[in-house]
């Protein structure tokens, strides 16, 4: 695959007057992933910049080099220098332009929280109903068939695009995915294009990359703010206590708003009654009442249920059939997972790993503990330290 340098850039990002545009065969921002033929994005960061390893892209094959305004560089006369206020969000709208075809519907959540699920119930419940869709997240790409691989919550935007691009060659129409505060700050989904957007909640968790809980929250809102066409609709857990404030600015940026949970507008959840490891759900929709068999327990996961049925309906699909598909949803691996029983003691594992997710976890296996409640967790590696006597 190639594409002119000048076809690649568009009007937007105009070449410097009489530089010639190569045939680019590729686009990457790892200068030892280049091969003859690619452009080279030069991203400035916190620690490196990437406009130290021109050089070294040049000497693999680079013929073009896109950076900031203020790099300091010295290319070959043959090496094409784009000039870029943004490189990071270039580097991301470049590689959508070179990897043009994506499923014809695509779904993102954001949150703290319940991402992985919602993200796999939106799958489910659109396979259910007869499309071939997948999901991508923290369990990697799950395909039409179940099969899944990889494991990053929201991949490089080069990687992102060329994922898109085979995902929708083998014929897949719909995607649901996870988009982390991570992925949303550093552009990665931008040119990703979307037909709705899921807010679940805001907890605690990476503070060591944001330096306050408003800046998290901001990363987050770029999914509603900036991602989000007018018109698109945003899916907001209306029981969340920032839920007010992601559908005010929802509405300013005149996106269609969705909210569900026990003070939604849109799905409104009556009652949740547990019946062993499932629960019985009384959802109101447009004044009619629907009673959901959910094979899965706990009231985030009633909530997961609920945002990833908003998601469906807000592509087009219709409310019977998709609250009806909620009796089939299955559980995530790693998320309250029966992996075993003892003497009549039931083992769970779960992946949270903030004070809030634990503290869900616990409220949901509690009722089948009639004796302790024994919990091991762990807070691994050099990341936010403050959630862990929180946690404790």
């Amino acid at each position: 695959m190639r594409m002119n340098l000048e076809t690649l850039l568009g009007p937007e990002t105009p070449l410097a007057a009489g530089a010639h545009a190569p045939e680019i065969t590729g686009l990457t921002a790892d200068s030892r992933a280049v091969r003859p033929g690619f452009l080279f994005v030069a991203i400035p960061g916190t620690r490196l910049d990437g406009a130290r390893f021109a050089s070294d892209a040049v000497a693999r094959g680079a013929v073009a080099v896109l950076a900031a305004p203020a790099a300091e560089l010295s290319l070959p006369a043959h090496v094409v220098l784009v000039r870029h206020e943004q490189p990071r969000r270039a580097l991301a709208l470049l590689a959508a332009r070179f990897h043009a075809r994506q499923p014809e519907t695509v779904v993102a959540v954001t949150g703290t929280s319940g991402k992985t699920s919602v993200a796999e119930f939106t799958r489910q419940i659109f396979k259910a109903l007869g499309r071939r869709a997948a999901s991508l997240g923290t369990m990697g790409i799950v395909r039409p068939d179940g099969a899944h691989y990889g494991s990053l919550t929201t991949p490089d935007p080069v990687v992102l695009h060329e994922t898109l691009a085979g995902l929708a060659a083998d014929g897949v129409t719909h995607l649901a995915m996870e988009a982390s505060s991570h992925g949303l700050d550093q552009h990665r989904l931008d040119g990703v294009r979307l037909v709705a957007g899921a807010f679940t909640n805001l907890g605690r968790d990476h503070l060591d990359y944001h330096a306050t809980v408003a800046d998290y929250l901001a990363a987050k809102l770029r999914l509603f703010e900036a991602l989000l066409e007018p018109g698109r609709t945003a899916v907001i857990n209306a029981d969340d206590a920032h839920a007010g404030e992601v559908a005010a600015l929802a509405r300013r940026r005149g996106l269609a708003v969705t909210t569900v949970g026990v003070a939604g507008a849109t799905l409104r959840l009556v009652s949740a009654e547990r019946h062993g490891f499932r629960q019985r759900l009384v959802v109101e929709h447009e004044g009619r009442r629907h009673d959901i068999q959910l094979g899965l327990i706990g009231d985030y996961q009633a909530s997961n249920a609920l945002v990833a049925a908003a998601l469906a309906m807000a592509t087009g699909e219709a409310v019977e059939p998709v609250l009806a598909a909620l009796a089939t949803l299955v559980g995530v691996k790693g998320r309250l997972e029966v992996v075993g029983e003892r003497a009549g003691g039931l083992a769970i594992v779960d992946y949270a790993h903030k004070p809030e997710a634990l503290a869900a976890a616990l409220a949901a296996v509690r009722p089948f503990a009639t004796g302790r409640l024994v919990c091991v967790f762990g807070c691994g590696g050099d990341r936010d330290r403050g959630k862990r006597p929180i946690m404790g």
